[in-house]
């Protein structure tokens, strides 16, 4: 009796829990198709008492917010795709591949994660101002195409992988980026979906580096117009609440659609880092 109390009790922990987180994203819904001005007034109504979908239609009609929405899926694509290739050999080659500084180098990069990455915008910047990448969507992705904890979190994993397996390809006569691609790759299928998540998540969401690097305002990402546009229509709530709902939902989207393996990959990925 006492054990189904307490897995009531956690059970409705959690419903309260989630509820109370829900509630902000239903408003959220609910703001963006109010009429004008609904969204303001006191006390505030959760649903509306009319939809209405025309700050929809004025966010890609009169503010042109398709331009900026396919920039930020642009970058955060192919920033993805990149840093899933980038990542993934990196962290193949620490864990599996015999070469001379390896764990020195390893230690190094080890050790720039406790360094800020506010600290390294400055010459990050001059460096893509040298190369004439700034005010390009090529200098928002630079950043997240390799990442010390996304190298760190492959190599772990990597370690579990059987050197016999490998060593066994190696006396077939397989070269190693056939081994890589053909055996490799399958095997970190898990760990490179979380590191896909979290690259994309955190591209999509930049808010900082691309108002640093862009100046040109039809190439901003969603986050920086939508900055943008809450300074000049700080009053129109429902406007506002309309493009959260546009930035929030591919963030949900590819959540959901990743949500499995995600989990998954962390789970195994700790148990076997």
């Amino acid at each position: 009796m006492s054990r189904t109390r307490a897995a009531i009790g956690l059970h409705a922990a959690l419903v309260a829990g989630a509820l109370v987180t829900l509630v902000p994203l239903v408003w959220m819904l609910s703001a963006s198709v109010m009429p004008p001005g609904e969204a303001t007034t006191f006390p505030p109504k959760l649903f509306p008492s009319t939809v209405t979908f025309e700050h929809y239609a004025t966010l890609f009609t009169r503010l042109d917010l398709a331009r900026h929405l396919g920039n930020s899926l642009f970058v955060a694509v192919f920033t993805t795709l990149l840093s899933l290739m980038i990542n993934g050999a990196a962290g193949y080659a620490f864990a599996k591949l015999r070469f001379h500084g390896r764990e020195p180098l390893f230690r190094t990069l080890l050790a720039a994660l406790v360094i800020p990455g506010q600290v390294g915008m400055l010459p990050l910047f001059l460096l893509l101002q040298k190369l004439g990448l700034v005010n390009t969507l090529a200098g928002v992705m630079i950043p997240g195409l390799a990442s010390v904890f996304g190298i760190f979190m492959v190599r772990q994993y990597a370690l579990s992988i059987p050197d016999d397996l490998l060593d066994a390809a190696r006396m077939d006569g397989a070269g190693e980026f056939h081994i890589f691609r053909t055996i490799v790759l399958p095997l970190l299928a898990p760990i490179l979906v979380t590191l896909a998540a979290f690259t994309f998540l955190s591209m999509w969401n930049d808010f900082m580096w691309p108002l640093i690097v862009l100046s040109d305002e039809s190439k901003y990402t969603l986050p920086v117009a939508l900055a943008g546009l809450s300074g000049e229509h700080v009053q129109d709530t429902e406007l506002m609440m309309a493009g959260s709902v546009i930035t929030v939902t591919p963030v949900l989207i590819v959540f959901l659609m990743l949500q499995r393996a995600y989990v998954r990959g962390v789970l195994v990925g700790g148990v076997k880092g």
